[in-house]
């Protein structure tokens, strides 16, 4: 690794010193007994400048020294990385080697062979003849009317409950940004990850809103932008870096632009993330999102903050704004208590911090009351809720007490006024109960659709996940689920190329959806993240491979996914309406109990309202049909 010496260079390229100012001289912990807020504050020069942690004054070099623990967690970051391109290398040589050679199976990260069968889906010299002739075929008299269509229905394989490979800006619904905002501060949110993420952006909105700014889609535009990031895998992280290096260079000339970056990559990183984009006025975490306010306001003073260590997360003040004015998520546990060894959310998120019962159910009240149709109930691991409640349910008939369980809060919070479907995520199969499938089965107001992530269909991977769980257990609640609702929706995350899988591991888990019969798969290669024991392991399996391991198996999920929506033909199903195609205006959009995406035509007046579609197009990720009376 080449010694970055003294000298600190610019984050995004330039070597060149930054201009002379006073020293960086203090660094300094305080506590706001206030909010109950411990965060780390950077002072600053009297000049108000920004200035990185070390850098040359006339020769002399002025630091400041970052703290031993600091310095470890960046010398264990800086071994990751190097092991990573390592291995990497080593691991695409190794391939180039065996293709060479005639090699064995992984030869197939250059070339699919056909002795795989046809359970690992076409090869690749098939799949481009079947390319051709669909072009061909569309050359020769496909209605550019019929293409268009389907260009409109064409949606991104990814579920709702994550933002996408781009992430997702968050826009408020028009009627409640309403006029007179001209000179008003506006924020701008953009957030990667998960749907824990999306709703803490939604919960910064609130805060945000309260001290008075508005919401504008435009970053140009903002006062204020936020960066809510997501550290699951390397690829999220760094288009945070490339969106904060086109920011940086505007801060430099509008210095009253303030930038902040939140969410898991803020956890992550701390005041390395301050140190490596100077620029930065706020780092904070996401038990911090509804406090963003009052942050803001210490950066008023001329300080940078950084705000990461874990709190109790108090009951919200303000009222988080939703993005949606039919759908909203409700929190009801934070963090996780889990220990996955690929996974880095008990580092970010902290442990498991579960909401009181009633306050959950004030939300749900409160968010039908208000209009919305269909809440999500949210946790990292939700069936893990009430596991650190001391609050209790009334004794059992031998006397025994009860603790609250997520089964009971279901129970609890049914009744919400003017909420007609209720959905959660996310299910861990180590605790997911035979009681919860009864009740799921019972009130008719949940949905027949689960997101259960099982990662891997082999148990030596599981094992080494450290997941708690076997394939065998997890096709026992798949089994129990179809026992109670025969045409439960199923969604789950996978994740290819673990350290140590093997081809025949691999296979396990392209079994295990064509037999589970899922109707979405989120799929991902494995990345190696800080503070995880899997990073650090010899065995990494080879980035061609995994490459390959992924193309391979998201065929086999859009294959089962499409097998699966054929059974949606000819039927007539309940949809709730959510807005318009943003595809096609002359097309509503909305989704069926089952979270199947489902366009058709008609009015908008139908928005937040439930409607009869006759299904006549399926395909794999969404349908299509036309509204009819009931």
């Amino acid at each position: 690794m080449r010694n970055r010496g003294w000298i600190r260079r610019h984050p995004f390229g330039s070597t060149s010193p930054p201009p002379k100012r006073e020293p960086f001289s203090l660094v300094r912990q305080t506590q706001d007994e206030r909010e109950g807020l411990l965060v780390s504050v950077r002072g600053r020069g009297e000049e108000g400048g920004l200035f990185p942690s070390e850098f040359v004054d006339g020769g002399i070099v002025t630091t400041t020294k970052p703290s031993a623990a600091t310095t470890r967690d960046e010398a264990r970051h800086t071994r990751a990385r190097e092991m990573r391109r390592t291995r990497a290398t080593r691991g695409g040589c190794e391939a180039i080697g065996m293709a060479k050679r005639g090699g064995s199976v992984r030869r197939s990260a250059w070339t699919n062979v056909a002795a795989r069968g046809k359970d690992a889906g076409r090869t690749r010299t098939t799949q481009r003849k079947v390319d051709v002739a669909e072009t061909s075929a569309r050359k020769k008299g496909k209605s550019v009317a019929k293409a268009a269509a389907q260009e409109a229905n064409r949606v991104d394989v990814t579920s709702d409950l994550y933002c996408g490979k781009d992430g997702q800006v968050l826009v408020r619904p028009s009627d409640e940004t309403g006029p007179g905002t001209t000179g008003q501060k506006k924020y701008y949110i953009h957030t990667w990850g998960c749907q824990m993420n999306k709703a803490d952006a939604e919960r910064m909105a609130g805060d945000l809103e309260t001290k008075g700014y508005v919401n504008c889609i435009d970053p140009d535009q903002a006062d204020v932008l936020v960066y809510n990031t997501c550290s699951i895998r390397d690829k999220a992280e760094q288009k945070v870096y490339s969106a904060l290096g086109i920011q940086a260079e505007r801060k430099r000339k509008q210095p009253d632009l303030k930038i902040v970056v939140a969410g898991c990559v803020a956890s992550q990183e701390g005041e390395t993330l301050l140190r490596r984009v100077p620029e930065l006025d706020l780092v904070m975490g996401p038990h911090h999102a509804n406090r963003i306010g009052s942050l803001l306001e210490q950066v008023e003073l001329g300080q940078q903050v950084c705000a990461i260590e874990p709190i109790h997360i108090e009951e919200d003040i303000a009222v988080p704004r939703r993005d949606s004015n039919t759908t909203a998520w409700v929190n009801v546990i934070y963090g996780c208590n889990e220990r996955c060894s690929y996974c880095v959310v008990p580092n970010v998120r902290g442990v498991e911090q579960s909401r009181e019962p009633d306050a959950i159910r004030r939300e749900c009240h409160a968010v039908g009351e208000a209009g919305y149709k269909e809440i999500t109930l949210l946790g990292q691991n939700i069936d893990a809720y009430g596991r650190d409640l001391d609050a209790v349910l009334p004794k059992k008939e031998d006397g025994t007490p009860q603790r609250w369980r997520f089964t009971d809060l279901l129970y609890h919070v049914h009744d919400a006024p003017g909420i007609e479907r209720i959905r959660f995520a996310t299910s861990h199969p180590r605790y997911f109960a035979d009681r919860l499938i009864k009740a799921c089965h019972e009130l008719p107001k949940v949905c027949e659709y689960f997101h259960i992530p099982f990662q891997s269909g082999n148990n030596d991977v599981l094992k080494a996940m450290k997941r708690g769980y076997s394939r065998e257990r997890y096709l026992d609640i798949i089994k129990n689920i179809r026992k109670y609702m025969p045409d439960a929706s199923l969604s789950a995350d996978v994740i290819v190329g673990f350290p140590g899988e093997t081809e025949e591991q691999f296979m396990d888990t392209v079994t295990l959806i064509q037999e589970v019969g899922f109707d979405l798969v989120n799929t991902a290669a494995y990345s190696p993240r800080p503070m995880t024991p899997a990073a650090e392991w010899e065995n990494q399996v080879a980035d061609l491979v995994k490459q390959d391991r992924l193309h391979r198996i998201n065929r086999v999920v859009k294959q089962v996914a499409e097998e699966r929506s054929q059974r949606y033909l000819g039927r007539v199903e309940e949809i709730l309406v959510e807005g318009i195609n943003p595809k096609n205006p002359s097309q509503l959009m909305g989704r069926t109990r089952g979270n199947k995406l489902t366009f058709f035509e008609g009015p908008m007046e139908y928005q937040g309202k439930l409607v009869d579609v006759l299904i006549e197009d399926a395909r794999a990720f969404s349908l299509t049909g036309r509204m009819v009376q009931s």
